[in-house]
Order: structure tokens, then sequence, then C-alpha cells
């Protein structure tokens, strides 16, 4: 599976921006997706998740209720709709792809995944 990431950029305390996650090759139907993020001299973290089936999602608790992961099987893709952005929100933001069979867990360490997209770079200006 090969991932790619688009949809970073520059945007202001409060504005909104839709991280996508283009597969190609096998579809990611049986896939586990996560995205995670790394801020500059920090280690990387996990943004959130979504089980393969799309049944399940996970977030961590600095961006419930702002970000929302989806998945569009058809199209083998994944978003990550960011809403009410912080300038600590500021990071590369990789997605990243776990084969996983049960189509109903969703992962939170990064040592689980098994594919990694590029990153795009989100900045937000305070």
């Amino acid at each position: 599976v090969q991932l790619q990431a688009s949809g970073g950029g520059l945007v202001q305390a409060g504005g909104s921006l839709r991280l996508s996650c283009a597969a190609s090759g096998p579809t990611v139907t049986n896939y586990a997706m996560g995205w995670f993020r790394q801020a500059p001299g920090k280690e990387r973290e996990f943004v959130a998740a979504i089980s393969a089936g799309g049944g399940n999602t996970n977030y961590v608790s600095s961006v419930k209720g702002r970000f929302t992961i989806s998945r569009d099987n058809a199209k083998n893709t994944v978003s990550l709709q960011m809403n009410g952005l912080k300038p600590e929100d500021t990071a590369v933001y990789y997605c990243a792809a776990k084969r996983e069979s049960s189509g109903t867990y969703t992962y939170v360490y990064a040592r689980s995944y098994d594919y990694w997209g590029q990153g795009t770079l989100v900045t937000v200006s305070s």
C-alpha cells in the first residue's frame, strides 16, 4: 500500500483544513487507518484512527470535538477534517495503514502500523 497525504497549508487560528490520504495498490478495505502528527522538536503523536469497517473511531483528547476522521473505501481515501485549529496543532501530519481483518479495531500506537505516507505540513498562525 502506498499512501499520499495532502491538504496541508497555512491557516489562521480558528480556521479549518481537510487532510486527505489517498491509497494506491491494494484496496484499504481491510486496513485500519490513522493520522499522526509530529511538531518540530517533538515525538510523533497519535491524532485519530478509524477501523477498517469505518464503524469505530478514536481521537487524542486534545482534538476531540474539533477533528473528524472518515473514510471512503470505494475511493480508497481517508480524510481528517480539522476545525477550530489552534497554533499547537502545527505539525507535519502523517497518515498510516495497518492491515486488519476484523474491521472493528482502531490503533493508537505508531508501531502498530505497517505503511506510512510522506506527511503534509499544517501551520496554524495565532
